[in-house]
């Protein structure tokens, strides 16, 4: 097994630093069921992306967490369709307002570092989507567009009038950019954190094609109907029977871990939101929409921006082979990812003339958590330039 693996304990990285997930899990990317996949499944192309999410590296002292007692409990419940409600906490006031996506199956408390920042300066308001959280579950799939269509839903009730600047972490950038492209006239600018991209199979698997154990390990592992998806409905079904106790089988493979980040009374609010079938459904189902139909509908409705401020935050890359890469990991073809990786980044930039790539240091996928600093500098730079126009 490589090192890597060892590192991140029985359950290894879950949203990977380069906009891929491997199962639902917390926000420090530690994987909810790899760990009980035959180790056959486990290809060059997902230990790689181990090394940019792994918990074994942390950018925090260790003493800061999120304890605002708000992420605890439901703030106000929205209803978006008859019998439907979003959870919406907001803070702050002024104009843009911004809105905070997180990413795939998680909740609001992850811009715990980041939304009173903002608030202090603007409107800031985070939700929870459908099945997350303190939102009810959801009644369809969790598609990138479906989650635009309850963002639009969820702003028009609450009274939350445009301009916004939208703010989106990982699959949450992707929701975020389907918005843009959705309602242009509404989004005053954007930053996107660490966000998934929808053509990176494609463009990795082009880097070398003689690898076939890329798009075998995309088959077995991350595509919508992968053996692992399918191995995750288990977990829906042990939520509905309340059969997830710490002692049972299941319970290492479907409930993320606590987050280091968390309070004690957070974690244990959001231990018991994990445990609910509504949450098992959600996440699961953003997870086999993401590289699938969510992909498909960002990449068909994709446009340019003009002149809206957009920044994009991504962890600095490292340019040295590191030691645990998979076995046979050439500096060659270590360069050539890396280059997809920067071109990713540069192509969402370009898609406006005042997009801007910020690589930031000491830092992996969740940098909100790890370097929420840069974040919230982004976001405001962001505010600045909205408010100037």
């Amino acid at each position: 097994m490589p090192a890597i693996l060892a590192t991140a304990g029985r359950r290894a990285s879950h949203t990977m630093g380069l906009g891929m997930r491997l199962h639902r899990t917390n926000a420090v990317g530690a994987s909810r069921s790899w760990f009980a996949m035959p180790l056959s499944y486990i290809s060059g192309l997902a230990t790689l992306f181990c090394l940019f999410s792994t918990p074994a590296i942390a950018a925090t002292d260790g003493s800061a967490v999120i304890d605002n007692p708000a992420y605890t409990h439901a703030q106000q419940l929205v209803e978006v369709a008859p019998g439907r409600r979003l959870n919406l906490y907001c803070v702050g006031s002024g104009s843009p307002t911004v809105i905070f996506e997180a990413g795939s199956g998680n909740e609001a408390g992850t811009w715990g570092f980041v939304q009173p920042v903002i608030g202090a300066h603007a409107r800031a308001c985070s939700y929870e989507r459908a099945g997350l959280g303190f939102s009810d579950p959801a009644n369809r799939p969790g598609t990138a567009a479906n989650a635009v269509d309850d963002l639009h839903l969820l702003l028009a009730a609450a009274g939350i009038k445009p301009p916004y600047v939208l703010v989106g972490h990982s699959y949450g950038g992707m929701i975020v950019r389907l918005y843009a492209d959705m309602y242009p006239k509404d989004v005053a600018g954007m930053v996107l954190v660490d966000t998934a991209n929808e053509d990176w199979p494609a463009s990795y698997w082009k880097v070398d094609p003689e690898q076939h154990s890329w798009q075998q390990s995309w088959d077995e592992i991350f595509s919508e109907h992968s053996k692992s998806v399918l191995e995750d409905q288990k977990c829906i079904e042990a939520a509905r029977t309340k059969a997830l106790k710490k002692e049972s089988a299941l319970y290492d493979q479907c409930v993320p871990p606590a987050f280091p980040t968390f309070g004690k009374a957070l974690n244990d609010a959001y231990g018991k939101v994990h445990l609910s079938p509504a949450f098992q459904a959600a996440s699961l189902s953003e997870e086999a929409q993401m590289y699938a139909t969510s992909a498909d509908q960002v990449r068909a409705a994709r446009r340019w921006y003009g002149d809206m401020p957009l920044i994009v935050l991504v962890q600095s890359y490292p340019k040295i082979l590191p030691k645990n890469v998979p076995p046979g990991e050439t500096q060659a073809h270590w360069d050539a990812l890396m280059h997809v990786n920067a071109a990713f980044d540069d192509q969402m930039a370009a898609l406006s003339k005042k997009g801007e790539v910020r690589a930031i240091e000491n830092t992996m996928h969740y940098i909100q958590l790890q370097q929420p600093e840069a974040v919230s500098k982004a976001v405001l730079d962001v505010l600045g330039e909205a408010t100037s126009l």
